[in-house]
């Protein structure tokens, strides 16, 4: 094997092991359907990708002269490599950082909830007044009602942060409670497939026949929307238990 194509195939072969194991960690840990695609990581996933797996070892491949001296070389190699791994630091802290931690049930629909979106002041009052609900920097994403509290003043306060681009009630764990609480609230915003102004023609059409496979009436009220910074995706969900069954 020529030696420029046997240094590329080393560095590609390092570069996709530690990429791999990066995105493998974060996505069985938090990313997982629908964090991914709510959370809109696509474009900083593709960056890593292209700088990681195709710039680094095809810079490789360019310098890999057999004729330079091995010192200098080495010195090169490095110089790349120190690169990327700048830029997967930088682009793995911006995942962690927007990792989905919660999903939470308010008003209408489910809401993704990223680390980033809790403010820290909000943490502690979390961890302080209700800390069984209230994420840690290790937890992985949970299901959650997250109501507006019954004090008038307070709810009103909360809403008129939320329109001045403040903390919303999701954004506040001390108000987290278990999903099950929820639920009666919940069958009441529950929707049929034909109303649904997100969903193209052929797209109700896909969400009915999940509705079917999963053992609803096409026309049954068990829909109700999820959103989070990507667009809005559709749930499925039973009415019965309140249990998300699927997200199509």
């Amino acid at each position: 094997m020529p030696f420029r194509v046997r240094a590329f195939a080393l560095h590609l072969l390092g570069s996709s092991t530690a990429l791999v194991l990066v995105l493998g960690g974060l996505y069985l840990g938090w990313y997982r359907w629908p964090g991914w695609y709510l959370a809109n990581v696509a474009v900083v996933v593709a960056t890593m990708a292209g700088v990681d797996v195709v710039l680094g070892p095809l810079l490789t491949l360019l310098i890999a002269n057999p004729r330079k001296p091995r010192g200098e070389l080495a010195r090169d190699i490095g110089v790349i490599i120190l690169v990327q791994f700048a830029a997967l630091a930088y682009a793995t802290m911006t995942l962690w950082h927007g990792r989905p931690i919660i999903y939470a049930y308010s008003q209408d629909r489910i809401e993704l909830v990223r680390a980033s979106d809790i403010p820290a002041s909000e943490l502690a009052l979390g961890i302080e007044r209700n800390p069984d609900l209230t994420p840690r920097w290790y937890s992985t994403p949970r299901w959650v009602s997250a109501q507006l509290p019954d004090d008038p003043a307070v709810a009103n306060e909360i809403m008129q942060s939320a329109l001045q681009g403040g903390a919303d009630v999701i954004a506040m764990p001390r108000y987290y409670r278990p999903w099950d609480t929820g639920v009666a609230s919940l069958r009441k915003h529950l929707g049929t497939v034909d109303p649904l102004t997100t969903l193209g023609r052929a797209d109700k059409q896909r969400l009915k026949k999940r509705l079917s496979d999963a053992g609803f009436a096409p026309d049954n009220a068990a829909t109700i929307l999820v959103t989070g910074r990507g667009d809005p995706l559709i749930a499925v969900v039973d009415a019965a238990t309140g249990q998300v069954v699927a997200i199509p």
